[in-house]
C-alpha cells in the first residue's frame, strides 16, 4: 500500500495551530488530487484543505472540533487504490480510455482556469491524436508533482516568472526548479525530490491558482524514456496533430508586438491576435483571452480596460461586463476606451491610487535615434516595476512631508562595539544598530499613535500592534520592506535576531508574501550604505517612515558637568522622518524624532539590554 499523509498546514507565519470544522470526506472514500478533504479554521479564517494525491481515504486522525499543531498529520490515505483503477479501465476498447483521457484534460483546464479554449481543442482534436494518447502509460508511482505553492494566508496565485530547469534535466532535491511571483515578492520553488524534470505544465507569464500542478519530475530510469521536445516552441509539452498545425503556423499573421500566437490557441487571422503579455505589460489568463477571441475582441479593447483583479489584471468579469457595455452601446467597439494618461507631466492629473503601471515606453532603436548610439538600454525586471509602481502611488496618495533630526549615538556605538564579538557568539547573528533603531521607534509610536495608523477614506485607523518594517537591499535589483511583527513585544537580541532572519530570506527569495504586508511603520538604515540622510518615500498604507543616516565622528559642543561647554569628538547622526500630512502636522513629526533621538541618546555602554 502507497500510503500518503495529509498533513495540517502551515497558513501563515504567525499561525501556529488550526482546528478541524468539519470533514468532507470519511474513511473508505475515494477522493481526487486537490478534492477538498476537510475544513480548518483559525482565530483568522476559514481554510478548506484539498487532498495532495488520489486515492482513497484510510483514516482520520484527528476529530472535528480538535485543534493541532501545524505540520501534524491529520489523515492518511492509499493512492495504491487509485492506481489499481487506472490500470483496469485501460483494459476496455479505446473508447473508455478516450473518456478518461477527455476528463483529465478537463480537470487540467479547471485547474489552469482555461476550460473554455482547451475544451474546443479536445473536440477538434482528430481520432489519431486520441487513440495514441490512449495508449501512453499511466503516469508510474514514482512521478513527482510540482505545484504552485502557497504563499501566505491571502495568497490565492502565482505568476511563473522564469523557468530555471528544461524537459530532461536532471534536478536534486531542494535545487531551485523556477521562480513565481505575486505583486509583492518573486520566490524561487524548490524541487521537492531528485529526478528529472518530464513535463511543464505551466508556461512563463502564466498566473495559476496554489496547488496548482506546474510541473512533473520522474527517476532517471523512467526519464529515460521520455523523449526531450523536437522543437523550440514556448510550451513543448503541449501536445499537438503534428503536421497539420505545423502547416497553419506560418500562414498565421504575428501579432502587433511581433510575438508568434501560441499553438494552443485556435488558428485563426483576426484582426489583432490576443498575446498573453500585452504592450501594457499585463497577463492576461487563458480563459481571458478565449472569451476575447470569441467575442472579437481586438488586443487594444483589452489594454483599454481598467482591470479589477489583483495587480490591476483584467479578470472573466471585467471583460464579460465591457461586452454588456459594448452590446448596450454599438458604436463603443469603434473607439475603445483610452487608456489612462501616462503621469509625470505638469499637464495631467496624478494618478489615482492603484491606476499607475510602468509602461513599455519606447523602442531600442527610438531611444537610439534620440540619444545616439552610445547608450545601453537595460529593460526593467518586475522588482524594480513593482518598486516603481510603489512609489509613484505613494507619492499620489499621501501628502509626504519630511523633519530631520541629529542625535549623539556615542553611547550606542560603545555598547554595540563592547557586546557584538559575544552576542555573535551567543546568538549567532551579527549585532546590527538596526534592532537599537527598531526599538527607539517603536518607544517613539507607543507616545505618537497617530504615527501607527493609516488612512482609510475620511477615516484614521490606528493599530495597537506595533508590526515594523526593515528596508532590506537587494543588491541592484530593488527594495524590501518584510515586516517584523509585534515588534513591541522584544527586546534588542529578539529584535536582533528577527532583522537577521528576515533579510538573509529577503536576499535569498525566500520570504513568503505575508511577510511584506500588514506593516504599520517602517524603518530604512540608509546609513548602512553611507548616507548622511534622506527623505523616505511612505511605504502604504502606512503614514510614517523614519530614515537613519550614517554614523560619523565630529566634533561638536558639549556641556562639561557645569564647567562651561567643551568641544569633543562624538558619533554623530541624522535621522529623517517622512509623514502624511493629511493626518500628521508638523509639530507632532518633531516631537515622534524627538522622542527616538532621546531614546536612542540613552543607550551606553553599560546597558543590560540581552
Amino acid at each position: 500500500m502507497a500510503q500518503v499523509d495529509v498533513e495540517m498546514p502551515k497558513m501563515g507565519e504567525s499561525i501556529t495551530e488550526g482546528t478541524v470544522i468539519a470533514w468532507h470526506k470519511q474513511p473508505g472514500d475515494e477522493v481526487e488530487q486537490d478534492e477538498i478533504l476537510l475544513e480548518i479554521g483559525t482565530d483568522k479564517v476559514d481554510t478548506e484543505v484539498p487532498s495532495p494525491k488520489g486515492g482513497v481515504l484510510t483514516e482520520t486522525l484527528v476529530e472535528e472540533g480538535d485543534t493541532v499543531e501545524v505540520g501534524t498529520i491529520i489523515a492518511t490515505l492509499d493512492t495504491d487504490t487509485a492506481a489499481a483503477e487506472v490500470d483496469a479501465d485501460d483494459a476496455p476498447p479505446a473508447e473508455a480510455p478516450a473518456e478518461d483521457e477527455a476528463a483529465a484534460d478537463e480537470a487540467a483546464d479547471d485547474a489552469s482556469d482555461a476550460d473554455a479554449e482547451d475544451d474546443a481543442e479536445a473536440e477538434a482534436a482528430p481520432p489519431e491524436t486520441d487513440s495514441e494518447e490512449a495508449a501512453s502509460p499511466a503516469p508510474s508511482g514514482d512521478e513527482v508533482e510540482v505545484v504552485m505553492p502557497k504563499m501566505g494566508e491571502s495568497i490565492t496565485e502565482g505568476t511563473v516568472v522564469a523557468w530555471y530547469k528544461d524537459i530532461g534535466e536532471a534536478v536534486a532535491i531542494d535545487e531551485t526548479i523556477l521562480e513565481i511571483g505575486t505583486d509583492k515578492v518573486d520566490t524561487e520553488v524548490p524541487s521537492p525530490a531528485e529526478g528529472v524534470l518530464t513535463e511543464k505544465l505551466v508556461e512563463e507569464g502564466e498566473t495559476v491558482e496554489v496547488g496548482t500542478v506546474v510541473a512533473l519530475l520522474a527517476s532517471e530510469a523512467e526519464a529515460g524514456s521520455v523523449e526531450p521536445p523536437a522543437s523550440d516552441e514556448p510550451d513543448a509539452t503541449q501536445e499537438t496533430a503534428p503536421e497539420a498545425d505545423e502547416a497553419e503556423l506560418p500562414s498565421t499573421p504575428p501579432s502587433g508586438d511581433g510575438a508568434v500566437p501560441d499553438a494552443d490557441e485556435p488558428q485563426r487571422a483576426p484582426e489583432e491576435t490576443i498575446t498573453r503579455r500585452g504592450d501594457d505589460g499585463r497577463f492576461y489568463s487563458p480563459l481571458v483571452r478565449s472569451i476575447a477571441k470569441e467575442e472579437g475582441l481586438r488586443m487594444s479593447e483589452l489594454e483599454s480596460l481598467e482591470g479589477s483583479g489583483r495587480g490591476g489584471r483584467v479578470t472573466k468579469e471585467d471583460v464579460l461586463a465591457y461586452l454588456d457595455e459594448r452590446e448596450e452601446a454599438p458604436a463603443a467597439p469603434a473607439s475603445a476606451p483610452e487608456r489612462p494618461p501616462r503621469p509625470g507631466h505638469s499637464d495631467e492629473a496624478p494618478p489615482a491610487r492603484g491606476d499607475y503601471t510602468v509602461d513599455e515606453g519606447p523602442s531600442d532603436e527610438e531611444l537610439r535615434q534620440q540619444y545616439g548610439d552610445r547608450i545601453e538600454v537595460q529593460p526593467m525586471d518586475r522588482m524594480r516595476k513593482m518598486t516603481a509602481e510603489h512609489m509613484v502611488r505613494s507619492k499620489a496618495t499621501s501628502a509626504h512631508v519630511t523633519s530631520f533630526a541629529e542625535a549623539d549615538v556615542t553611547g550606542l556605538v560603545q555598547l554595540r562595539e563592547a557586546n557584538k564579538e559575544a552576542f555573535r557568539e551567543r546568538e549567532g547573528v551579527k549585532l546590527t544598530y538596526t534592532p537599537f533603531f527598531v526599538k527607539a521607534a517603536v518607544e517613539a509610536l507607543r507616545e505618537h499613535p497617530l504615527l501607527n495608523a493609516s488612512v482609510e477614506g475620511d477615516k484614521i485607523v490606528i493599530k495597537h500592534d506595533f508590526h515594523v518594517g526593515i528596508a532590506v537591499a537587494i543588491g541592484n535589483k530593488g527594495l524590501l520592506a518584510p515586516v517584523i511583527r509585534n515588534a513591541g513585544d522584544y527586546n534588542v537580541s529578539g529584535l536582533a535576531r528577527k532583522a537577521a532572519n528576515v533579510a538573509e530570506r529577503a536576499r535569498n527569495k525566500e520570504l513568503q508574501p505575508d511577510e511584506l504586508q500588514g506593516g504599520t511603520f517602517t524603518v530604512t538604515n540608509i546609513g548602512s550604505l553611507g548616507s548622511l540622510m534622506g527623505t523616505p518615500i511612505i511605504n502604504q498604507p502606512q503614514v510614517g517612515i523614519l530614515a537613519t543616516g550614517a554614523i560619523q565622528k565630529r566634533p561638536v559642543v558639549v556641556e562639561n558637568d557645569g564647567l562651561g561647554d567643551a568641544i569633543s569628538v562624538r558619533h554623530m547622526m541624522y535621522l529623517s522622518l517622512s509623514y502624511d500630512h493629511r493626518i500628521i502636522d508638523g509639530a507632532m513629526g518633531s516631537s515622534f524624532l524627538q522622542r527616538v533621538v532621546t531614546e536612542l541618546e540613552s543607550f551606553s555602554a553599560d546597558a543590560d539590554l540581552f
